[in-house]
């Protein structure tokens, strides 16, 4: 078989489902999410054991794609109301500020110096939301009090630690002034203000118009195209933004998707296709995107401590706002845990720490680890102690 057939993106393709169906098998073999499944046959088929699949540029792509498609999917669950919450703000804010804490006195207390502790610090901030709103999707559990709150509060996350993804490169380098914290904010806030308001009274009419319309009962497909095209498209702005692309892809879904569409082609059941074969190559990517061997015994063992700390502060920050807010403990322990996941957000932020020389090697290979313990580890507590009625 030739260097080249393996290279191709037809065989890559066929190779990343192969795992992802492989990912779903392991998973009902151990009894838990699908997620989980793929996430750890991805490990052992990536740098970290086989060897079999490396993070490509074609790999990240598709991942990128699955996240983003994901996330506008989950979108579809969701009105504005439900998710741009003060309430949620206030978990998210304390979300942000207690870990960042807890991640810089870590690496303080390791030895690292003040530009390492201080992006360690920003790593801890961050929250996958695509991990557990799978996770939520996968048990019915998108419309309860405590996946809202999660929902909310991972949204607003992501604007934050994106503010303290820009005031950590300030820090260090010695130029931080008002405008840095102000202009990104105003940024994120009209982005999500002006999308929303677009959404539901520029765009959802729009569909709704083409689908009944003559033109749109002819090419059925042309309202599927539209909406996934408006997707993508808010991805992008938020990417200009400097927002994660599933923040724009989520305000899209829940912008729009609430659209009756009764002659063309669904974009909710053509979304829900898309989502089965890039999300689950999301998750794979996860897996391949961790290389275990970088770690040495000294960041292994501040990886075991920085997990630790990861997880602990997430769930100590969201969950007494959640309490304050008069939430029942169970559902404050639930968005506390909901939130602990930093998958690809952290593991990003991990790199260009790494790409601007401010943290070594041995950090970033605990941060992306960190990232993959934290992303594995809340699925299966979700499912087998708080949900495990509905498995």
């Amino acid at each position: 078989m030739s260097t080249h057939f393996l290279s191709t993106i037809e065989f890559q393709m066929s190779l990343l489902l192969f795992v992802a169906l492989a990912g779903y098998l392991l998973a009902a073999r151990i009894n838990q999410s699908a997620v989980i499944g793929e996430i750890l046959v991805g490990l052992i088929i990536g740098p970290s054991f086989l060897g079999l699949i490396t993070y490509t540029d074609f790999v990240q792509s598709l991942a990128h794609l699955g996240a983003i498609i994901l996330l506008f999917v989950v979108g579809f669950e969701f009105k504005i109301k439900e998710v741009f919450n003060l309430r949620y703000g206030v978990i998210a804010l304390v979300g942000v500020v207690v870990p960042w804490i807890g991640g810089y006195y870590t690496a303080k207390l390791f030895g690292y110096s003040f530009g390492n502790a201080v992006f360690v610090g920003t790593a801890l901030t961050a929250t996958s939301i695509a991990i557990t709103a799978n996770v939520l999707k996968e048990m019915n559990k998108l419309q309860t009090p405590a996946a809202q709150a999660i929902i909310g509060a991972a949204v607003i996350d992501d604007v934050l630690s994106l503010l303290a993804l820009s005031l950590s490169n300030e820090i260090v380098f010695g130029t931080l002034s008002f405008s840095t914290i102000l202009i990104p904010l105003i940024k994120a806030v009209l982005f999500l203000v002006i999308g929303a308001y677009l959404g539901g009274a520029v765009f959802t009419p729009l569909i709704e118009k083409i689908d009944q319309s003559s033109f749109g009962r002819k090419y059925p497909e042309f309202v599927f195209i539209f909406a996934m095209m408006l997707a993508f498209f808010y991805a992008a702005i938020a990417e200009l933004l400097g927002l994660s692309g599933i923040v724009g892809a989520f305000l899209a879904g829940i912008s729009f998707g609430g659209a009756m569409v009764r002659h063309g082609k669904s974009h909710k059941e053509g979304a829900e296709y898309l989502h089965i074969i890039f999300a689950s190559i999301f998750f794979v990517s996860l897996g391949v995107l961790v290389d275990i061997k970088l770690l040495t015994l000294n960041s292994l063992v501040f990886l075991m401590v920085l997990t630790v700390v990861a997880i602990v502060t997430k769930v100590v920050g969201c969950s007494l706002p959640a309490l304050w807010q008069g939430l029942s403990k169970r559902d404050a322990a639930i968005i506390g845990l909901g939130m602990s996941p930093r998958g690809e957000v952290a593991m990003i932020i991990g790199l260009i720490g790494l790409r601007e020389g401010i943290i070594n090697q041995d950090i970033y290979a605990a941060i992306i680890a960190m990232s993959l313990i934290t992303t594995i580890f809340t699925p299966i507590v979700l499912r087998n102690w708080f949900y495990k009625e509905s498995i």
